[in-house]
């Protein structure tokens, strides 16, 4: 059986020749001009792009439903695979599914090194719990609500995170620090303001709370405003002795 005959003039569309072509290096050694990309093969542009924006792997199959009907995405994979080799990044298959990552030889410019965030204690978790959600509070009123007397290192933890940070002082015999959250508690924990904080359904949903509790049982919504009996907190909080003595107490559970 004769072969099929390519019109004559007419250019072979072949997605491998096409891409290898378009990353091909300048021909002269003395060239320092970067290498000029040529025109790629649709099905290798629209390939390429999905592996590189899409943000995560694809199989060959998702690719060909991107693509023109009748499109040989082997072809234009492999193109790609070979036209990538060698470079920064290279176009890999992992598990049946396709994507670019950085060149092995590379990966130490990727290693960094993490200090291995702690756990914050049992203690300083509720005490934070309670001054999120009773905002603004003094020390008092959280041993109060925890029911234990609250010791100086759980407080301090909290203000040394940056996750709490007084406020202002209660119009109270002695004026006791009042406290609250600050802006990086909101961003630590994805909050777009005091008001995103679960509330009661939510704190069910999660299993935070027994769903047999009464109904009557409520979870306050802060909204980080001046108490009418608060004042704001004059000069800075530092230098006030009365800051550090007034929460200084006995250990926590």
């Amino acid at each position: 059986m004769s072969q099929p005959q390519k019109p004559s003039g007419q250019p072979v569309a072949d997605p491998i020749m096409r891409i290898e072509e378009a990353f091909t290096p300048p021909q002269s050694a003395n060239d320092t001009a970067p290498p000029e990309i040529g025109p790629l093969h649709e099905a290798a542009r629209i390939a390429e792009a999905l592996l590189f924006a899409g943000g995560e792997a694809m199989t060959a199959s998702e690719l060909a439903e991107r693509m023109p009907p009748g499109t040989d995405v082997a072809a234009v994979l492999m193109g790609l695979k070979r036209a990538y080799a060698g470079r920064g990044v290279q176009l890999v298959e992992a598990g049946g599914r396709w994507r670019f990552q950085s060149s092995p030889d590379l990966a130490h410019l990727f290693a960094e090194t993490r200090a291995e965030p702690k756990r914050l204690p049992k203690a300083a978790m509720e005490t934070l719990a309670v001054i999120a959600y009773h905002q603004p509070v003094t020390r008092a009123e959280i041993e109060e609500i925890r029911g234990v007397s609250l010791s100086r290192g759980s407080l301090d933890l909290l203000l040394e995170i940056g996750w709490v940070r007084p406020r202002g002082r209660r119009r109270s015999p002695g004026k006791p620090l009042t406290f609250g959250t600050s802006d990086a508690f909101l961003s630590h924990f994805g909050l777009v303001s005091l008001d995103a904080l679960p509330g009661k359904d939510d704190l069910k949903a999660a299993g935070l709370i027994d769903p047999r509790v009464e109904a009557a049982f409520d979870v306050p919504r802060p909204d980080g405003a001046q108490a009418p009996d608060e004042d704001p907190l004059e000069g800075p909080v530092e230098g006030d002795a009365a800051f550090f003595v007034e929460y200084v107490g006995g250990d926590d559970d």
